[in-house]
């Protein structure tokens, strides 16, 4: 099942040159665990709430791929040259299995909870 690294960036005006070093070196960390950018900085569609900053999604075959990427000591060496120059949130997440089914999802949630 495919995984997920999103992060929620809020870049400076001006971006520092650490973080052109950051961007020129970051996919040499990624090749190892099969990771490839999905989105990176495109302009979002707000439709609902607020989203101030950028949004960049990398792909992975798995969970563990993304763990052993973000965890590998070639990405750690790379995480000071953005966090100096600008704010954000990272997380790792799992996709959802093929056929997924939200109603059904819901059903086992509403059934949990009627239980408790």
């Amino acid at each position: 099942m495919s995984a997920y690294a999103v992060g929620h960036l809020h870049p400076a005006a001006h971006l520092d040159d650490e973080v052109f070093d950051y961007m020129e070196r970051i996919q040499s960390t990624l090749d190892p665990f099969g990771g490839r950018f999905l989105v990176h900085g495109a302009s979002v569609e707000i439709r609902e709430g607020v989203w101030p900053g950028a949004l960049v999604i990398i792909g992975f075959p798995g969970l563990g791929e993304a763990r052993g990427w973000y965890e590998s000591d070639a990405y750690q060496e790379l995480i000071p040259l953005r966090t100096r120059h600008m704010a954000g949130d990272v997380v790792l997440v799992d996709g959802v299995a093929p056929g997924y089914d939200a109603a059904r999802t819901a059903a086992l949630l509403r059934e949990a909870q009627s239980v408790a």
